[in-house]
């Protein structure tokens, strides 16, 4: 048998080639934008039917067949936003009455999901350290019934070890819930690793222009056909103007978050050796505390890393009023390259102490790293820093 024959195709070659149709001469090589909401319908029957609000028109359909061939899913489904996706996702596994365990460390909106709008409907979501030994297992009740966690962790880029967690769901009959926008197909795909379904914010990396609001949920096709009544019902649906700019970012996927992994790299073993800088958060330094764990999970140690400034919170902001070149907004995973501050964009509803708590200090920067020449780049920090 050739090689042709028996090899499967490389993540990159997926982003680009996955789901498509045969190509017939005279086919556009580039899919076709269908921006129509509504499709003629059969007469006499309601199978077939396609609407936006349903997720299944040509622009949605080769989007979620791709994107689930990226994640090693069954099927997979695009959502307005990483928000939209993590409600839906949820609230296709949990009734009033249910129980919830998540990690203490994740996103500032979801931690305000589970804490305020879960608890309203009836849901009860307990937050655990997910770094204390059995801490998962010790807070099971017999209401529970999935384990939700985030990693890497936004913004302290902690990795966490997938492994005995979804050895402890499958023995107790649980789902195991995963965030992975920081991660992206890439550099971690945690249905390899025992999780029952992937979340991303596709906003990020997987669109990586910062021109796309969009989710996804992966996972089980029974899973997402119920992940997608919740989606029909809160109307979590995008749009195929969306849907095409998406498919078209996902494209170059691959060759984004490995340069975007180089680039980190060497930003982040620069600003270790900075008396500016208090602490340096990033799973491919050896200082980092899941170094090893991320060195035997992920294929590459991502885009995304932290700094802790000396002086705290007024260096924070003199840092940001001398950067050129790097900018200073929200969000991440796209081509250009950002840096945000947690306790005013995504934790800014917690309390300072709550940040502290989950190793977010004032002084704390995230930073997204982009496409330009990490040189100039890291100039650019300097620059700043002095």
């Amino acid at each position: 048998m050739s090689r042709a024959k028996s090899k499967k195709p490389n993540l990159a070659t997926l982003a680009i080639h996955g789901a498509r149709d045969a190509h017939r001469p005279g086919d556009p090589v580039v899919e076709p934008l269908v921006q129509s909401i509504n499709h003629i319908q059969a007469l006499g029957t309601g199978e077939g039917l396609k609407y936006t609000r349903y997720g299944n028109t040509p622009n949605a359909e080769r989007l979620q067949r791709r994107l689930a061939l990226l994640e090693g899913a069954e099927a997979s489904l695009v959502l307005s936003s990483g928000m939209g996706a993590t409600a839906c996702a949820l609230l296709a596994l949990l009734r009033p009455g249910d129980h919830l365990l998540s990690s203490m460390y994740i996103y500032g909106g979801t931690h305000r999901l589970f804490l305020e709008e879960f608890a309203s409907m009836g849901i009860e979501v307990t937050l655990v350290d997910p770094f204390e030994p059995r801490s998962f297992r010790k807070r099971i009740k017999k209401e529970t019934r999935a384990i939700f966690i985030e990693s890497p962790v936004n913004p302290t880029c902690r990795v966490l070890d997938l492994r005995p967690i979804s050895y402890l769901t499958k023995s107790e009959g649980l789902a195991l819930v995963v965030d992975s926008t920081f991660a992206s197909p890439v550099n971690f795909r945690p249905i390899e690793h025992g999780a029952d379904v992937v979340i991303h914010s596709a906003t990020k990396y997987l669109n990586g222009h910062h021109d796309v609001l969009a989710g996804v949920v992966a996972g089980s096709q029974p899973y997402i056909d119920e992940v997608l009544q919740k989606e029909m019902l809160w109307g979590q649906t995008p749009d195929p103007f969306a849907l095409w700019l998406l498919e078209r970012g996902l494209k170059t996927v691959d060759v984004r978050v490995q340069r975007a992994n180089e680039s980190a790299m060497a930003i982040a073993t620069w600003a270790e050796g900075r008396k500016e800088i208090k602490k340096v958060h990033y799973p491919g330094l050896a200082s980092h505390p899941d170094h090893q764990i991320a060195q035997e999970i992920l294929d590459g140690f991502g885009g995304m890393l932290a700094i802790e400034l000396v002086g705290g919170g007024k260096a924070a902001e003199r840092f940001l009023r001398r950067l050129r070149l790097v900018t200073h907004a929200p969000s991440l995973g796209g081509v250009d390259t950002l840096v945000s501050e947690p306790r005013y964009t995504s934790h800014a509803k917690m309390t300072s102490a709550e940040r502290a708590r989950i190793g977010i200090p004032d002084g704390f920067l995230r930073l997204s790293v982009g496409l330009e020449n990490v040189d100039d780049l890291i100039a650019d920090l300097e620059q700043a820093l002095k």
